[in-house]
């Protein structure tokens, strides 16, 4: 997709400025999961008077209108990616990277909850931190930058499988 095409996809009836749609495209760019910091270092590769303080606001904005999803993974800084729905998370604590629980294993959780326990969820946040396969074979390893894990599901997956 092009940088025009991400544009119209901020949220209807934000006010689209300048700087919003390049802190936008800028996550595009970068793939999401990345910093307030990273999106600067982004930005100042083609603008580099771009203010950080102007990326915060852009963000704040942006989470704000729902055109971007603010993650807490853990310790450290937020990371932004592009709004897609519920956004559910487990990360490496080594490496830092980061897999995308899927929807219906949530779902699930949510239903066991009012069910069993008459408990009406609204609204879920799930967030796993543990150390992926990649880290538990190779340990000390340590990324620069947090990255999307494969979503690989494998036979016979140990405990609760």
């Amino acid at each position: 997709m092009t940088d025009s095409h991400h544009q119209t996809m901020l949220a209807p009836g934000m006010r689209r400025t300048a700087q919003r749609s390049m802190v936008y495209n800028a996550i595009v760019r970068l793939g999401g999961h990345c910093t307030a910091d990273e999106i600067t270092a982004e930005l100042h590769k083609t603008q580099p008077r771009f203010p950080r303080s102007t990326v915060y606001r852009s963000l704040e904005a942006l989470t704000a209108s729902g055109s971007v999803y603010a993650a807490h993974l853990g310790e450290g800084p937020t990371h932004y990616e592009l709004a897609s729905g519920d956004h559910h998370h487990a990360v490496c604590q080594l490496c830092g990277g980061v897999l995308h629980i899927e929807e219906a294993m949530v779902t699930e959780l949510e239903s066991h909850l009012e069910e069993l326990h008459r408990f009406k969820p609204l609204h879920t946040e799930v967030l796993v931190v543990g150390v992926c396969e990649t880290c538990s074979r190779t340990p000390g390893r340590k990324s620069a930058r947090r990255h999307t894990l494969e979503h690989v599901h494998h036979a016979g997956g140990g405990a609760g499988s």
